[in-house]
């Protein structure tokens, strides 16, 4: 038997399990590991410039390609803590990623030791499991069972945490017999499928709901091929965009108070049954719960048993891996197909098509300062079907999801639960490096830009090529807009006249200037019409340098987004006319 440390033992299972990147920050208490790291090679290590953003690179990492698994590497005390948030991204939104952690040795973990802290207890309600490995033989089975659970049922989150003395220990150890452990997902049954079959072909006006459930199961051709046999209308949620493209006929649109189409939202409310798979009804889809299941029977098909009833009490349940039901729908609707048992559908269907073409917003304006929708009109134009977009949170993530064209699934790469800013940057690094040849276009306001921006020096050092669109009104856009309810404009502010680039009146920071000064390219636009070949250029130039390259959008500094002041779907406000 081989003889190793413990740390080098941890390496071997990584490469094994399949891992080829990681993220992280070294430090003296995770030394050992990243010597093994060294030593081993085969895993390529991006070193990230601050902790919390090596979290949010494994996420986009991660949601790239199917099977990929994103680790972070931290050393003891505040690396974890700055990790938190990354974990709390992952598991909102079910992105498997491994957090390491290096800790104090094992004999003073209560003595209160320089950059010792409990993180395990910290990080276990954002995880699947958050240990600290006290035993160096244990360390093997902990990670063999860290990519059991990250890989079954609801994917999610795991942090192992290890002092250097567990590093340093060696131990009996033989990496050419180690084996994976079988991933376990629940599957529907045929009897299940058939149930909610017969619920769905009693209604009139059904729908799907598409969740991002799907897209983790690699199901969307599932997807596709159930909606176009049974002619049912999608409405895919914000984590579940591209499950479905676009412009395909059964594309409805999106629901919901914040990130939603108008003509999603007038679909749903005439509706009669929804089929939600691999969605959680979250809040900002729904609204009013009486609103929302007002009229409507629901079937649940979820990977988790405790997502179904959690917000509301659906008609039917099933426990089921998105893949494991659709393949069975799809089944049961070719064989009642062939039966002639398959409702007629197409007046429903194309009633929904009716509301897409009628019910769109406007893009075009020419006004000076750029108004946002200008730049998601230009955005459509400059990047095509095969972009992956990166967002985190604001009305830059509202506006964008309400204007821009998503056509393939994993390329709308958003953080839909936790919305932490300064995920963007980060994120949009993790996608590129999980695919080096992708068009990769993140979208930020200038706050969420801000919060993390010393991580596009990480592109310049690694050449990490993406472009950047920064849509920049120096203001708390969203929350300026939540405040109108409280008759204020308080804190939300973020002008000021910069003493070192007066050209930029009251916007402050010269984004440009930082973005150059931190290894990037930078061009700021202030005329719309200058917008297209300001993206052209940018794409030339992450071409040509292979580094991170900003298009800053000089916006008027207030602008409403559609949205729900209410909580209720059936009241969007809409603050500019129709296209």
């Amino acid at each position: 038997m081989a003889r190793m440390t413990a740390a080098r033992a941890a390496v071997e299972i990584l490469k094994r399990e399949g891992v080829r990147d990681a993220f992280g920050v070294p430090g003296a208490a995770i030394n050992p590991f990243y010597a093994a790291l060294k030593a081993s090679g085969g895993i390529h290590h991006t070193l990230a410039r601050h902790v919390e953003g090596a979290s949010h690179m494994a996420e986009g990492y991660t949601r790239t390609r199917p099977g990929n698994i994103g680790v972070c590497i931290g050393t003891s005390g505040p690396a974890g803590t700055d990790m938190i948030t990354g974990l709390y991204s992952a598991t909102g939104d079910s992105i498997p990623i491994l957090c390491i952690t290096g800790q104090a040795p094992t004999a003073v973990l209560h003595k209160e030791d320089f950059q010792a802290v409990d993180i395990a207890s910290i990080a276990a309600p954002v995880t699947k499991m958050a240990v600290t490995v006290l035993e160096a033989a244990q360390v093997p089975g902990v990670l063999q069972q860290a990519f059991h659970l990250m890989r079954s049922g609801r994917p999610g989150p795991v942090l192992i945490d290890l002092p250097v003395d567990v590093q340093l220990t060696e131990i009996e150890f033989d990496p050419e017999t180690y084996e994976p452990l079988p991933v376990y997902r629940p599957a529907a049954t045929r009897a299940q499928i058939e149930k909610a079959l017969a619920l769905l072909n009693a209604s009139e006006r059904p729908l799907i709901v598409a969740g991002g459930g799907i897209i983790n199961a690699d199901a969307t051709e599932l997807l596709v091929r159930f909606a176009e046999l049974t002619a049912i209308p999608v409405v895919p949620t914000l984590m579940g965009w591209g499950a479905i493209p676009d412009d395909h006929e059964l594309h409805a649109g999106m629901v919901g108070l914040q990130t939603s189409h108008r003509y999603g939202n007038a679909t749903f409310l005439e509706s009669d049954f929804v089929l939600g798979i691999g969605n959680r009804w979250a809040n900002r889809h729904t609204g009013r719960i009486d609103v929302y299941t007002a009229g409507r029977t629901f079937v649940h098909v979820d990977i988790d048993p405790t997502q179904i009833g959690r917000i509301f009490a659906p008609d039917y349940g099933i426990a089921s891996d998105a893949k494991a039901a659709l393949g069975l729908f799809v089944e049961v609707a070719e064989e009642l197909r062939r039966a002639g048992r398959l409702p007629d559908r197409s007046a429903w269907a194309a009633a929904a098509r009716e509301k897409k073409a009628r019910l769109k917003r406007r893009t075009h304006f020419d006004d000076i300062p750029i108004k946002p929708q200008r730049v998601y009109e230009e955005m459509n134009k400059a990047f095509g079907p095969e972009t992956r977009y990166v967002t985190a949170i604001g009305l830059s993530q509202i506006a964008g999801a309400q204007m821009l064209h998503v056509y393939r699934p994993r390329h709308w790469i958003n953080c839909g639960q936790a919305g932490p800013l300064g995920w963007t940057v980060p994120a949009a690094l993790g996608v590129a490096k999980a695919d080096p040849e992708a068009s990769v276009v993140a979208l930020s306001g200038d706050y969420d830009f801000q919060f993390m921006i010393e991580e596009l020096a990480v592109g310049a050092q690694h050449r990490i090529p993406y472009v950047h669109v920064l849509v920049n009104n120096s203001y708390l856009g969203l929350i300026r807009q939540a405040q109108r309810a409280f008759d204020m404009d308080f804190q939300v502010r973020l002008e000021f006249e910069n003493i070192n680039s007066p050209e930029l009146g009251v916007y402050g920071v010269d984004h440009v200037k930082v973005a150059e000064g931190l290894g990037c390219k930078a061009i700021r636009v202030t005329d719309p019409d200058d917008l297209a070949p300001a993206f052209e250029q940018a794409k030339k130039l992450a071409a040509e340098y292979r580094v991170p390259v900003v298009v800053e959008a000089i916006l008027e500094r207030v602008t409403n987004i559609s949205m729900s002041t209410t909580n209720d779907i059936s009241e969007v406000v809409e603050f500019e006319e129709s296209a």
